[in-house]
């Protein structure tokens, strides 16, 4: 599964959440455009809750995700289903 994201001034983002895996992020390699990339194996017929996370300090969502669900922090989650 390909990851492309693109946030103004941004010098890290990172893609926490995937395999339900909220403690070891996917570092984006950020490309001479400015937008950061990265390539994840995903397992077929899952469903993934991750998110952004922006210079180590903002929470993005995915606006091009299949969905969003809440969290427990009262925000929301984006969601992908393979």
């Amino acid at each position: 599964m390909k990851f492309s994201f693109t946030v103004e001034n941004a010098e890290t983002i990172e893609i926490l959440g995937l395999n339900s895996d909220w403690e070891n992020s996917v570092i984006m390699s950020k490309k001479k455009d400015g937008s950061f990339s990265a390539d994840v194996n995903l397992p077929k017929d899952s469903k993934h809750e991750f998110k952004y996370l922006v210079n180590e300090t903002e929470w993005v969502n995915e606006p091009e995700a299949d969905s969003a669900m809440p969290n427990e922090f009262g925000g929301s989650n984006s969601v992908i289903v393979l």
